[in-house]
């Protein structure tokens, strides 16, 4: 029986302000949606994002268009971005719901297993990323958030901060060449384990020709699999999101693909609570990196989150999704 989709836009506060290289926020404003067959009910989660031409406005209305819709192969005829993944994602919470099978079950997947996640520190002056760091210093991973002037004091003080902890890196686009060629070499010495999208998009041609001391991560350059071909010799590594991908199930097969053509893979997401991680933990079985801590993020996060303990991620629970 089809599933009539409602879409809702809410708010959620964040702990502090999160501040990357296009400008800063102190809330998260995410738009989700409810499946609805009359007897069963999912829910999915997307962050509309303006780098991408979105608003929420315009995937509010995307989904108002979209109609009823059955299964999640009735969403793959819509374009990929913020609408067909909350979609997506309802879709499949509400197979799991009438069926009474978890999602990872009818996807023919094994029990997901708790993960490790990264914890970002947003970009700010130094002595604060100094003191941030050292606030999450027991934590095995911290993504910096880079991109502009001072950009090797603020990595310093993090190290300074947090001496044991692995560190990546995201510039947001925010470098040119010439001031990535000057980092890399920096990036080494401090113990940096990949950089995530240096260049802009539109500019990245730079990195074929460039030697990559370290492994360079592709996201605002990597959507679904379409985006694959174009980012051989260029990347290492792609940020996979279903924000990006359309959903749980783009992101299962460019997962897949991306493994087959080499790449490492990194699952990451924008923003968000619990309701829009929950899919992505199915992703990020096997994972090299693994950034999923949106609902750390938040100084209020849905009435049935996951649970992290510490840096640990903990698969959803039914009432949450899946």
């Amino acid at each position: 029986m089809p599933a009539t989709l409602t879409a809702t836009a809410e708010t959620f506060p964040m702990d502090g302000v999160f501040t990357i290289s296009r400008g800063s926020r102190t809330e998260a404003v995410v738009v989700t949606v409810t499946a609805s067959d009359g007897v069963h009910t999912g829910r999915g989660e997307c962050v509309p994002y303006a780098r991408y031409g979105e608003t929420v406005d315009s995937v509010l209305a995307q989904i108002a268009a979209a109609g009823p819709m059955e299964t999640p192969r009735d969403a793959q005829s819509m374009p990929a971005g913020a609408a067909r993944n909350a979609i997506d994602c309802a879709l499949w919470d509400l197979e799991a719901k009438r069926s009474g099978e978890p999602v990872h079950a009818l996807l023919g997947l094994p029990p997901p297993a708790p993960i490790t996640t990264a914890y970002t520190l947003s970009l700010g002056e130094p002595d604060a990323m100094r003191a941030k760091a050292a606030e999450h210093a027991h934590r095995p991973l911290l993504k910096i958030k880079l991109g502009g002037t001072g950009d090797l004091a603020r990595l310093r003080a993090v190290r300074e901060g947090a001496p044991d902890a692995t560190l990546i890196i995201d510039a947001n686009e925010g470098w040119t060449p010439d001031s990535y060629a000057a980092l890399a070499p920096e990036l080494l010495s401090l113990g940096v384990a990949m950089v995530e999208q240096p260049l802009p998009a539109s500019d990245d041609e730079a990195l074929r020709g460039m030697d990559r001391p370290l492994p360079v991560c592709a996201d605002e350059a990597c959507h679904d699999r379409a985006s694959l071909s174009a980012l051989r010799g260029k990347y290492d590594m792609i940020n996979i999101k279903l924000d990006k991908t359309g959903g749980l199930t783009e992101a299962l097969a460019l997962r897949d693909a991306a493994v087959e053509a080499g790449f490492g893979v990194m699952i990451g997401c924008m923003v968000g609570t619990s309701l829009a991680m929950a899919p992505a933990v199915l992703v990020a079985q096997g994972a090299q990196i693994i950034d999923l801590d949106g609902p750390l993020l938040l100084a209020k996060d849905r009435d049935t989150p996951l649970t992290f303990e510490g840096s640990t991620l903990h698969p959803p629970v039914p009432a949450l999704w899946g």
